[in-house]
């Protein structure tokens, strides 16, 4: 049997990842892409301004992922999205369709315990490499 080619995907425009997991891990045409919380970068912290501010941070990490693997949002074809509070969920949506505006991925949504460093939302996603033709 041919083996299937694995790849991880980093990039140091996403934050650095805090643990024994990859930002991304592709394959053969599949990428997963670890949750994201609304963490900026530079500083290292959770972005100040509530869930939808750090659901934006959180996308915007998810981009810069895509990026690095030469995909976009077109390609992520399901998302889970991670709530400290459920009753957050049309805010946190109100953020999401400026990066998903047609052709939406599937999507689950679930309020937990908690999330790592008290983070809001936690975001993760899968993509498919490669272009996508609609049937």
């Amino acid at each position: 049997m041919a083996s299937i080619r694995r790849q991880i995907i980093y990039t140091p425009k996403a934050p650095v990842r805090q643990g024994i997991y990859s930002q991304a891990v592709i394959v053969d045409r599949t990428m997963y892409i670890s949750g994201q919380l609304g963490m900026d970068v530079a500083s290292g912290k959770l972005v100040d301004g509530g869930v939808q501010a750090q659901a934006k941070q959180a996308l915007v990490n998810i981009g810069e992922i895509l990026k690095a693997a030469g995909c976009d949002y077109s390609n992520v074809v399901k998302t889970t999205v991670l709530l400290a509070d459920i009753n957050d969920f049309n805010n946190v949506n109100e953020v999401y369709k400026t990066f998903f505006s047609s052709k939406f991925p599937a999507r689950a949504a679930y309020q937990v315990a908690a999330l790592p460093r008290g983070g809001l939302v936690e975001i993760e996603a899968i993509a498919v490499l490669g272009p996508l033709s609609d049937s």
